[in-house]
């Protein structure tokens, strides 16, 4: 589909500015000027996931990619994601999502980390993977990484949770035993089990999913914990300049995987109300009440590098600069440090038989 889509001219040499991290601020990477952003006139709003459930909407599969035309070399792009580069010139494109075919994100979590900060990160985190080859450190070259805000979904939810159980109490019998033909005796710690029914309440807030599966669901847990409080109501001008991945999770699937997340949270609830000594929960049955979602971007920059044939991706948290991803290991310095350590107890052998 065509997009209908937003660029930002440099009130000063016309070429197209970015947001740059850190700053509230439209910044042109050739002559410096800077435009502000202007605050939002509205606060982050969550909405109703029943109101929602009964409206028309296309699965976002189904969607067409955007079809940028470049105000600047007139050049027609392809791209499924909200924001993007101009595949010739390289100049920010930024899509309306306000047509009604796919979910509009409500809020943002601007970019904090900068490149060099990015850098700094990347070079704490390789400096610190034992055992990880010399080519590690090829992460560290912050050039090769890029921007981009993921979508995520958030919800809050009242659970009312009735449960069925047991709790344990521990009591103590005393045991008698022969050993070596002597009569001994023990304390020996028995449970005791009594059936325990209940019911309890809990209040979820931001329970995060991620909206995409273009990142490993590992990578981004390793991100958190993200500041939301600090997201700012959606400006397309905080995308100018970095890329944004379209949702390809679902609100429905999403609302089960955050069902998934508040499950172990409600479990403990039924074990801390059953109390005793043990707790055994044999059966949980959730009502959700008062259910809000939004779309959410979370910014993350995603680095990748080259390794025996294989490609490793690591993230970083583009607000708190913590960093996840893969490693490999080094067969070569294992074996070394295998060696060292025999070497070690070698002469640890030695020392002992000769102070004999």
């Amino acid at each position: 589909m065509t997009a209908q889509q937003t660029q930002y001219p440099c009130a000063n040499c016309g070429a197209n500015v970015e947001f740059a991290p850190g700053t509230s601020v439209l910044k042109c990477p050739y002559c410096g000027a800077e435009t502000p952003i202007a605050a939002p006139a509205r606060a982050v709003r969550e909405h109703a996931y029943a109101s929602f459930a009964v409206l028309p909407r296309k699965p976002i599969a189904s969607l067409a990619p955007h079809t940028f035309t470049c105000q600047g070399c007139g050049a027609v792009t392809q791209s499924d994601k909200i924001s993007d580069r101009c595949g010739f010139c390289g100049a920010p494109l930024v899509a309306d999502v306000t047509s009604g075919e796919q979910v509009v994100p409500e809020a943002v979590l601007p970019f904090t980390v900068d490149k060099p900060a990015l850098r700094e990160a990347l070079q704490g985190w390789a400096s610190s993977r034992w055992f990880a080859p010399n080519s590690l450190k090829k992460v560290t070259e912050a050039e090769s990484a890029h921007s981009s805000y993921l979508p995520h979904w958030t919800y809050d939810a009242h659970t009312v949770s009735h449960y069925r159980g047991q709790r344990g109490e521990h009591y103590w019998v005393t045991e008698t035993y022969t050993e070596n033909g002597e009569t001994k005796s023990r304390q020996v710690r028995k449970t005791r089990w009594w059936p325990a029914s209940g019911t309890v309440q809990r209040t979820f807030d931001d329970v995060l999913v991620a909206g995409t599966g273009r990142v490993l669901p590992d990578h981004l847990d390793g991100l958190e914990p993200w500041p939301l409080l600090e997201s700012q109501a959606y400006r397309p001008e905080f995308l100018a300049g970095h890329e944004t991945l379209r949702y390809d999770v679902e609100p429905e699937t999403g609302l089960d995987r955050a069902k998934s997340r508040m499950a172990p949270v409600i479990e403990r609830d039924c074990r801390d109300d059953i109390g005793g000594d043990e707790q055994r929960v044999d059966a949980v049955d959730t009502e959700y009440h008062h259910v809000m979602f939004k779309l959410m971007l979370l910014p993350v920059w995603i680095a990748c590098y080259l390794h025996a044939g294989r490609t490793f991706n690591v993230v970083v948290n583009g607000r708190t600069a913590e960093v996840a991803g893969e490693r490999p290991y080094s067969a070569v310095k294992i074996a070394a440090a295998i060696v060292a350590a025999l070497a070690l107890i070698a002469a640890i052998i030695v020392a002992v038989q000769l102070n004999r």
